[in-house]
């Protein structure tokens, strides 16, 4: 039979008092449902019967069916009250909850707003925002926040916190409180799914929603392994998933990650990748952060020693504010002292009002988040980092990053190195994706900010790797740094710039000391080689310093770093001190690799060298001699060592009178090096430089003029107008025209030479030889 039905009574109110047992069982006439509905069905079936009337009895309460009697023809509905007083949904007016008011400090980006106004337009627009920490995203995206709600004041704006998962769902639980959303008190209420239906509805206006600082792209779109690792199941669900596309919304995202910033807003075309500001913008956000103090001129030097980025201005600033004494240049001062203090700036934490509360306003700790999460996420991309962190931040040679790499993941032993090609790149993508390294296609080299390096550094401090990192850094470069010759040049510009910084500052390790000697000797026999004498002269110094320290006087490394300080002093005219040091070296050599080894026999060339530069021709003569009969035994009588033997020996005899003889020798030696080496190789233009200088003697002037003006122009094109070859190349020239009788011709050379101090002398027999060998095992 059928109960009684009920009369309909309006829907519950919370300020309306009744009384409501746990479950009230009603039971209601089914109007004519097919039986093979299911109950879901049944009730779909029986609400659309009755209408509005039905639905406005059911609001706000809980609804079970019961079950269906086909026979009998009805279906028990059990009707519960509400556990909570949750009033429903009522139509809102629209609000905000961007938790920063405007900012009057705000400096305009135009073409970053500019770009956000345009992605964001269209309907259910996605774009992101990604950058470093502390680059301006968030400052960006509440900028944003704002003019949309005072363009139109019908459109939601909602402020989501989403760095962690406890974050976004507390964002959501607010939005949940503000909509008075019924049911969002209930305990088993999912209110991530209750806020992601009210977005998905259309009817409730529009909305712009800001997803701050997304940096964990596993909080969105979770792993497999992580999903496993999660204890409770609600906690599996994508967060993603409550991000419902809709035709009302758009989704502003601001994250450090561009992989996290690609997924969440619909593709790599859809990011926005924000950098540092430019100078115009720095001095606006300094000027505007120091409100009514004094800009001084050391305001740029202050900005590029912060590399421009936002929060590292805004903290100085704050810094200087709060300091009744300090000035902008003063903060400079202390920045650039040391690196103590430099730490002690970019670790203090200044009151921020318009960043989250519960995000620092240190610049070290800021990054270190990233370093951290990074190392979470893949801990050989952070150990690429961390060497990365001691190199120059521009040009840091791709080549060498790949070397460390291998290295790091045994890709020199495997059969196949495309493994260790792939770990590279695998790690350097993770560094890019968080914006601390960029890179250049053109020269495949990559960037950093030098703060960003410093930062790096620190962090490692604090978990006490930055010695080792240091002491791979060294090895590393000990490894990579070629020979000083003119072949190897190229990539000497490229990885000098790198080693610099280690001119200041001698690590303590044993191991990383010794690697340091080796890196300084290779660097003084480059710059030797580029006439840069007088710091050729101190780096050899110390590197020779730390090995006899390290390794003892008669090491042959030792020996090598004391040939290389015997060649500056000659290059220099400080002859006397270069003979000493060049007969200890061929002693040590004698007794520790015998008489004929390539390195004694370099040795031997060496000391007959200063001794010929002294006027000691005999001693010079015979020790050319054995050089040049050891190399031509022992390496070949094309060997370019053996023709440098040839020159030596050549020259001595010219020296001597002996012209014939000298210039058959340097016949021999330029057919050798031309052949060897090319027709523009320096070593070939010396041996070009010294031929005519034996024919000038003989008073062939014709030819010797030819093979000085092919010399000086190859040393111009070379060396470039300013190296010492290339002056001394000038000054004979000038000179053979003046034993001709050209003056007029002459005299615009001999104006360059007065121009260049020493030209004429600076470096005797630079031209009437090759340079000495190459240190061996430097």
């Amino acid at each position: 039979m059928f109960c009684k039905r009920p009369r309909l009574k309006p829907a519950w109110h919370p300020s309306r008092k009744r009384s409501c047992r746990s479950t009230s069982p009603f039971i209601y006439p089914l109007l004519s449902p097919p039986h093979d509905l299911g109950v879901s069905q049944v009730t779909h079936h029986f609400a659309s019967s009755m209408g509005s009337t039905f639905q406005a009895q059911i609001d706000g309460h809980i609804v079970i069916p019961g079950t269906h009697t086909a026979a009998g023809g009805t279906t028990n509905f059990n009707f519960g009250c509400p556990p909570t007083q949750d009033p429903p949904a009522r139509p809102r007016e629209p609000f905000s909850t961007v938790p920063f008011a405007p900012d009057p400090d705000f400096v305009d980006r135009p073409e970053i707003v500019a770009w956000v106004r345009d992605r964001c337009a269209g309907p259910g627009a996605r774009a992101a925002l990604v950058g470093l920490g502390g680059v301006g995203k968030s400052q960006l995206a509440i900028q944003y926040a704002h003019s949309i709600r005072d363009a139109s004041l019908q459109t939601f704006v909602f402020w989501v916190h989403a760095s962690t998962r406890a974050r976004f769902e507390e964002a959501y639980r607010d939005i949940a409180d503000r909509l008075q959303l019924p049911g969002r008190s209930d305990p088993k209420t999912d209110v991530l799914w209750l806020v992601s239906n009210w977005l998905r509805h259309e009817t409730n206006g529009r909305w712009v929603i800001v997803l701050d600082n997304v940096d964990d792209v596993e909080i969105f779109f979770p792993s497999r392994k992580r999903r496993r690792n999660e204890a409770d199941a609600s906690a599996q669900t994508p967060l993603a998933t409550y991000l419902p596309q809709s035709r009302n919304g758009v989704i502003l995202v601001t994250s450090r990650s561009k992989d996290a910033a690609a997924r969440l807003a619909g593709g790599y075309n859809k990011i926005r990748e924000v950098l540092a500001m430019n100078e115009s913008e720095g001095l606006q956000l300094l000027c505007n952060k120091l409100g009514n103090l004094p800009i001084e001129e050391s305001a740029v030097e202050l900005l590029r020693a912060l590399d421009y980025i936002p929060l590292a201005i805004t903290q100085a600033a704050a810094y200087i504010s709060r300091r009744a004494r300090m000035t902008v240049a003063r903060y400079l001062d202390e920045f650039r002292r040391n690196s103590k203090k430099r730490e002690s700036l970019l670790n203090w934490d200044a009151d921020e009002l318009r960043r989250d509360e519960s995000a620092s306003n240190s610049v070290v700790t800021t990054w270190q988040m990233s370093f951290e999460q990074i190392q979470r996420e893949r801990p050989s991309a952070a150990e690429l980092l961390s060497l990365m962190s001691f190199f120059n931040p521009q040009g840091i040679p791709e080549s060498t990053l790949r070397r460390y790499s291998r290295e790091a993941t045994g890709g020199a032993e495997l059969d196949n190195t495309e493994e260790a090609e792939s770990a590279f790149e695998g790690d350097l993508d993770i560094l890019q994706m968080y914006s601390l390294v960029s890179t250049t296609v053109d020269d495949d080299t990559c960037e950093m900010h030098a703060l960003v390096q410093f930062c790096t550094r620190v962090w490692l401090s604090s978990y006490s790797d930055a010695e080792q990192w240091e002491q791979r850094f060294v090895t590393l470069m000990a490894q990579e740094l070629p020979s000083g010759e003119f072949e190897n040049w190229a990539k000497w510009q490229q990885l000098l710039p790198h080693v610099e910084p280690l001119f200041d500052a001698m690590p303590t390790a044993e191991e990383a000391l010794k690697a340091w000697a080796q890196v300084f000797t290779s660097v003084a026999w480059y710059l030797c080689l580029r006439g840069s004498y007088s710091i050729a002269q101190e780096i050899a110094a110390k590197a020779l310093t730390v090995r006899e320290k390290a390794l003892g006087l008669d090491d042959q490394q030792t020996l090598v770093s004391l040939e290389v300080l015997a060649s500056v002093l000659r290059y220099q005219g400080k002859y006397n001190e270069a003979e000493k040091l060049n007969r200890r070296v061929l002693e040590g050599r004698e007794k520790e690799l015998g008489v004929q080894h390539p390195n004694t026999l370099t040795s031997v060339s060496n000391l007959a060298l200063v001794l010929q530069n002294q006027g000691k021709y005999d001693e010079a003569e015979k020790l050319n001699r054995r050089a040049l009969e050891g190399s031509e035994k022992e390496l070949g009588v094309q060997h370019p060592d053996t023709l440098m033997s040839v020159i030596s020996l050549a020259s001595v005899l010219q020296d001597q009178g002996k012209y014939n003889k000298a210039e058959k020798l340097n016949r021999r030696a330029l057919e050798g090096y031309e052949k060897e080496l090319g027709v523009q190789h320096p070593d070939t233009l010396t041996s070009v430089s010294n031929l005519a200088l034996v024919l000038q003697d003989q008073g062939k002037y014709d030819e010797a003029e030819k093979l000085n003006r092919r010399a000086l122009e190859g040393y111009e094109k070379e060396l470039g107008v300013q190296h010492p070859s290339t002056l001394t190349s000038v000054s004979n020239l000038a000179s053979v025209l003046r034993y001709q009788g050209k003056y007029d011709e002459a005299a615009p050379f001999y104006a360059d030479e007065r121009e260049q101090p020493g030209v004429g002398a600076a470096l005797p027999g630079e031209v009437r030889r090759s340079r000495e060998a190459q240190p061996k095992s430097a």
